[in-house]
């Protein structure tokens, strides 16, 4: 049977459980560990959660290229035809959007309308899948408003609304009457902005409004793999014509996405602190152990025991706590992850604080993503720093003299 190292098996022993002020000293500095490690997962699993719900509805209502220039341009076949042939795309619709004034029932308001062909945009966008009344029927004067616009509003499916476009106001010198437009349906896609702001429309309705005949501000297209949509957008921007440029739904909705690495980012940097203070607890607890064991290091050296022996033993403890703490605070961090919305709903019953309000966040549930390079670096982390934490007391007691440590009481 192989031996176990002599350093390891004084670490092992130091750290049996004893009925000593030192044991329970240990026992803490694991449970900092612990705690430090399962809150840094909880979160950063959260904060990873709501970036991809969010990126998720975002690419249920917006297509993952945009083309379009400066001015309006004309609905071109052999454009259709180009970008349809560039490699990783996958379905595309022309479209119109702009604001306009809409009236109902005596109150005027400022969406953004959005015109696209109806069989060519249910491939590029989820419109169809987030309806919650009504139908997805786009002939003619009809528009398909958010929910959100609706609950402020008071609109429901089969209502008539008023819409001024930029044409009504340009004018001069002629009367040009309204769009009288029907309600035929309400979705939900769970971002208030687009629930509140947008009402779908055709594109030929579109064109109409805005004096546009034949005409379109640019084009929508899917392509195979979001995330690579800057390759499709590099090899559109080389095939498209003079005065049109592609756009990708990463540099659209840049400062949303943004800010929300910046915010994972910081919070990992403030909540890394919590391990840092864990690590100090692991550092006063060997230093303890190191004034505790001060005789046994003087009769090992003075044995022949090597300085690097006694670092070993010290070094040997902190990794040990860390370890066990960073061991701990991953299984649980998963298992509140896991079972994070059943726990959010006993601490609504207990005691009637509600953590997560789902109308403010209008999220069905607390996201959670986790990633496992997120956990890899949050392991070594904790890992690291219990380590450095004990470095600093192993190299004090590795430095006694066997004289000086054997004459201390």
């Amino acid at each position: 049977m192989a031996r176990m190292p002599f350093s390891l098996f004084l670490a092992l022993r130091y750290l049996r459980p004893k009925r000593t002020f030192v044991s329970i000293i240990a026992l803490i500095s694991m449970i900092g560990v612990t705690l430090g490690v399962m809150v840094l997962i909880v979160v950063i699993a959260v904060m990873t959660g709501f970036g991809r719900d969010l990126r998720d509805r975002v690419l249920g209502m917006k297509s993952h290229i945009m083309v379009f220039g400066q001015h309006a341009l004309p609905e071109s076949e052999k454009t259709m035809e180009i970008i349809r042939k560039t490699p990783k795309v996958v379905a595309l619709t022309p479209y119109i959007q702009g604001p306009v004034l809409v009236k109902f029932r005596g109150r005027i308001f400022a969406p953004q309308i959005y015109g696209m062909d109806e069989k060519r945009g249910a491939k590029v966008n989820k419109l169809g899948q987030y309806l919650v009344a009504g139908k997805l029927d786009l002939t003619g004067s009809r528009v398909v408003i958010g929910s959100e616009m609706a609950a402020l509003y008071g609109i429901s499916v089969g209502d008539q609304l008023t819409i001024y476009s930029p044409k009504n106001l340009a004018q001069k010198g002629e009367i040009l009457l309204p769009e009288e437009s029907t309600v035929v349906g309400i979705f939900e896609s769970g971002m208030y902005e687009f629930d509140l702001s947008i009402l779908f429309t055709s594109l030929g309705l579109a064109q109409d409004l805005y004096d546009l005949p034949g005409q379109i501000h640019g084009y929508s297209v899917m392509t195979e793999d979001p995330d690579r949509a800057g390759e499709v957008r590099e090899a559109l921007n080389g095939r498209l014509p003079a005065g049109m440029a592609a756009h990708t739904w990463m540099q659209l909705n840049r400062p949303i996405f943004s800010a929300l690495a910046v915010e994972k980012n910081m919070m990992f940097f403030l909540l890394i602190f919590i391990d840092v203070v864990a690590a100090f607890g692991v550092m006063s607890t060997l230093i303890t152990f190191v004034v505790q064991k001060t005789r046994e290091i003087g009769v090992m050296k003075a044995i022949g025991a090597p300085p690097r022996r006694i670092l070993e033993v010290f070094v040997l403890q902190g990794i040990i706590i860390g370890t066990i703490g960073t061991t701990a605070g991953l299984f649980l961090g998963l298992l509140l992850v896991r079972f994070r919305n059943e726990f959010l709903e006993f601490l609504r019953q207990t005691t009637g604080f509600e953590v997560f309000p789902r109308e403010i966040y209008n999220f069905p549930s607390l996201p959670a993503h986790v990633e496992g390079s997120d956990l890899l670096v949050i392991c070594l982390a904790s890992l690291f720093l219990c380590t450095l934490a004990g470095l600093i007391p192993a190299y004090f007691g590795s430095r006694l003299s066997p004289v000086d440590a054997m004459n201390r009481e």
